[in-house]
């Protein structure tokens, strides 16, 4: 089992990770930020590495891709910052980002530097299933590197079964179709997709994101995932002054 599978073994609810985008604020604080989160409590982590047209992100990942962008970072910069990660961090870490960027990189070599540096799996969102399946797919199985699919509310039965089945880790469940940065607004058909989700008995485990920002959104995604996932909410956070150091009270408001 990879770290991943590890974790959900071994822990069954109240999963919690945050997103933060490399290279921001600033460069060579990637590894630094991800210990000061494992250290408060998160239970793992995805690592977003910028692109210049970030269509799923709302402003506030968004502007921090601009940044991370003019401070440097690209993915060279981000395998070589990641070199020390698995000296400082043990938690589960994936990477998260568009597929234009790794394929400029190449996908082969994309997923060998990332298994490399102690990467567990990688988020996607514009990479159809299809081009994984038929394309791609062998590159991520070969250097035991999952692939997460993301499921929104307008994903049809069908698709969820066929994501479940070329799953090995878990399943993203968009609180909704919307930009990230939203907030998670429960509605009775939101709430009904959850409640279909969790009946279909899925082989993968669930967790939350797009939305999650507080103690109260944490908690009520809990009741239908396994976990949530904090994004936007934690990237505003590190506009902050001394920001490394005050990571606890971020993480201790989330999880109360």
């Amino acid at each position: 089992m990879n770290r991943l599978n590890k974790l959900f073994e071994s822990k069954k609810d109240n999963l919690l990770s945050i997103y933060f985008t490399a290279g921001y604020p600033e460069l060579n604080t990637t590894v630094a930020i991800a210990e000061a989160l494992e250290k408060a409590g998160v239970d793992f982590l995805e690592i977003g590495f910028p692109y210049s047209d970030p269509v799923a992100d709302g402003p506030t990942i968004q502007h921090s891709s601009e940044r991370a962008l003019e401070n440097g970072m690209n993915l060279n910069q981000l395998f070589e910052e990641l070199k020390d990660l698995r000296e400082r961090v043990s938690i589960p870490v994936l990477l998260m980002g568009y597929f234009n960027p790794m394929l400029q990189y190449g996908i082969e070599r994309f997923c060998k530097k990332a298994v490399e540096a102690g990467v567990d799996g990688v988020i996607v969102p514009d990479l159809p299933m299809y081009e994984y399946e038929t394309l791609y797919s062998r590159y991520f199985i070969d250097n035991g590197l999952s692939n997460i699919f993301l499921v929104t509310p307008q994903t049809s039965q069908e698709r969820v079964r066929r994501i479940d089945s070329l799953s090995n880790s878990f399943i993203y469940l968009l609180s909704s179709s919307s930009i990230t940065g939203k907030n998670l607004q429960l509605s009775n058909a939101i709430e009904d997709y959850y409640k279909r989700i969790k009946a279909m008995q899925l082989k993968n485990p669930a967790i939350i994101g797009f939305g999650i920002s507080s103690n109260e959104t944490f908690k009520k995604a809990c009741e239908y995932a396994r976990g949530a996932i904090v994004g936007s909410a934690f990237v505003k956070f590190l506009e902050q002054d001394n920001y490394l150091e005050r990571i606890p009270e971020f993480i201790k408001s989330i999880k109360n």
